[in-house]
């Protein structure tokens, strides 16, 4: 018996129990051009999308810079697929922020709908969650159920962030051994991401009109990464200030020379010549 007529001798014993038929035993594995890009539900909170945005752009120049090939996708409440259920939708998990690297942005030149995990294999560097409501699923350790359990054995992110805007707490868990181990804070009370070289911490500031303890990043030096309306208030803020002090050191020269010029003028009124060379 050959190999190929082995396979669906196996194939046409196995489908009455599975349910499924020879054909689905070579279906391939869809793709993110097949699986749904979302589960029909509303975002949480009006906090969530400015969240992910202040996440994504204040850490584009330390990714661009990490991967300067441009391999490399982030999803914002975007789901990440772990297995193939019915519905399609119910076999994703949807981190509120996540990062993958070494993977393109494009794939076959269409934007990404999801992040398909049996098509390309590589774990997020890092998952992030906001917590919204009290029902602590972000900890739920239930088999192939919960969150906490589902992250830890499948998805398996170097790292876990579970961030409670309304609490101002952060818990960070780092994969060790195939375990989520609580990751402890440095001094600044910042969560070092030693991959990238930057730390994740809670910043109280004012962001898109509101105050909050936000979610944010720093270098391992301790300084904030800003995004790019940042730095260009900060560039604002600079060019104004050297615009100061250049009309200041004017004025001190006009000053000067117009003491120069009353002490000439004295001078003068005295019978001396105060260009005579001596």
């Amino acid at each position: 018996m050959t190999e190929s007529i082995q396979v669906e001798a196996v194939a046409q014993e196995q489908a009455p129990v599975s349910g499924r038929s020879v054909a689905d035993y070579y279906r391939p594995f869809p793709d993110h051009t097949q699986l749904p890009a979302e589960d029909g539900t509303f975002v949480k909170n009006f906090l969530e999308h400015p969240q992910s945005i202040l996440l994504t752009d204040s850490i584009w120049p330390v990714l661009q810079q990490k991967h300067p090939d441009g391999q490399f996708t982030i999803g914002q409440d975007s789901g990440i697929y772990w297995r193939e259920t019915e519905p399609a939708y119910k076999g994703a998990i949807s981190p509120d922020w996540y990062y993958v690297p070494n993977v393109p942005p494009l794939l076959g030149g269409q934007t990404r709908r999801s992040y398909v995990l049996w098509r390309e294999f590589i774990a997020p560097l890092i998952t992030i969650e906001f917590v919204s409501d009290a029902d602590g699923g972000e900890y739920d350790r239930t088999p192939y159920e919960g969150k906490f359990w589902i992250y830890e054995n499948i998805v398996r992110p170097a790292y876990y962030a579970i961030f409670h805007a309304e609490q101002v707490k952060l818990d960070v868990y780092h994969l060790v051994e195939n375990q989520f181990q609580p990751l402890k804070p440095n001094g600044r009370k910042h969560y070092p991401i030693w991959q990238l070289g930057i730390e994740l911490g809670m910043w109280p500031g004012i962001y898109r009109n509101v105050h909050l303890a936000w979610l944010r990043w720093w270098d391992d030096q301790g300084n904030l990464l800003l995004t790019g309306e940042e730095m260009a208030v900060l560039a604002a803020q600079r060019a104004e200030q050297e615009a100061q002090r250049a009309e200041q050191e004017a004025q001190r020269a006009e000053q000067a020379e117009e003491r120069a010029a009353k002490l000439a003028a004295k001078l003068r009124a005295l019978g001396i010549d105060p260009d005579a060379e001596e």
